[in-house]
């Protein structure tokens, strides 16, 4: 099993940027594909960004393409997703997720393992 907490989440001003973190505890978290998604309230979760256990294959929804950069330190166990550019419609709660998979996935019921969330918010 492993567990996850994403931090780094805020209030920022449209164009803005900020940087949430997915620490994971277990040995094993070279192994997991890795994704971040979002969900606002009343709406399905949604997929922003996944990354391979290796970092060698990343998607991005288009809504974030060129924004949005996801990255993963096996050796700390942790994953990043940088976000730039920031608009109001990025205003979301972010998921962090670990997929057992042997390829990165976009389906979320394709992941094993969530955290908690973390609030992000765009003001304009």
């Amino acid at each position: 099993q492993v567990q996850l907490v994403e931090s780094g989440g805020g209030l920022v001003q449209a164009g803005g940027s900020l940087k949430l973190s997915c620490a994971a505890s277990g040995r094993t978290f070279s192994s997991y594909v890795m994704g971040w998604f979002r969900q606002v309230p009343g709406k399905e979760r949604e997929f922003v960004a996944a990354i391979s256990w290796s970092g060698g294959r990343i998607y991005y929804a288009d809504s974030v393409k060129g924004r949005f950069t996801i990255s993963r330190d096996n050796a700390k166990n942790t994953v990043y997703l940088q976000m730039n550019s920031l608009k109001p419609e990025d205003t979301a709660v972010y998921y962090c997720a670990a997929s057992t998979l042997a390829v990165a996935t976009i389906r979320p019921y394709e992941y094993h393992y969530w955290g908690q969330g973390t609030q992000v918010t765009v003001s304009s």
